[in-house]
């Protein structure tokens, strides 16, 4: 994407914001998109997250400071909209949001949109066990590949408990890989 600062400028020009926004969407729908799948785990949800992550980011360019990057401030947004969701849907369900998950994770070898094998729903399950917190390091880190400096900005956490956070769900993640 072009100079930064010159984008944020199209994005807040009404004369220029449609074009802008097109252009951002583009860039961001991809990466986006695979970020809130691995929080979500389900296709359809996925898709309602986007768009409502698109909606708050339109809605809320003018707030945007320029303290973070663009991207920073968006996947911040996308990982605070796919959490409030599956919230959301657990207190609909009366349920937990671990239950929400572990809901979805069973119904992933069916989902006609999840492309892994033996192995990757193994390794979902893995994750699933993680606390909340270690899950979102760990599959920024390793899906999205996010750096710790961009993962810090993020998810306003720093890069030390990071670094400790990802370290700890590797561990957990190795010893269930082994065992089972």
């Amino acid at each position: 994407m072009q100079d930064e600062k010159e984008f944020i400028q199209e994005l807040l020009n009404p004369k220029t914001q449609n074009k802008a926004f097109e252009k951002l969407i583009i860039a961001f729908q991809k990466p986006l998109y695979s970020h809130i799948r691995t929080i979500v785990l389900n296709h359809d949800d996925t898709d309602d997250v986007l768009q409502n992550t698109f909606i708050k980011v339109f809605r809320n360019i003018h707030s945007f400071k320029g303290e973070s990057k663009l991207f920073s401030w968006i996947y911040r947004i996308a990982t605070n909209e796919a959490i409030t969701f599956i919230q959301r849907k657990a207190k609909m369900n009366t349920s937990s949001s671990e239950e929400v998950q572990n809901k979805h994770l069973n119904n992933l070898e069916a989902d006609s949109y999840f492309e892994g094998d033996a192995i990757q729903l193994k390794l979902q399950k893995a994750i699933a066990l993680l606390p909340e917190k270690q899950q979102l390091v760990f599959k920024m880190k390793y899906f999205q590949e996010i750096n710790y400096e961009e993962l810090s900005e993020i998810l306003s956490t720093s890069v030390g408990a990071l670094k400790a956070s990802y370290h700890h769900a590797v561990k957990k993640i190795e010893e269930y890989m082994n065992t089972y």
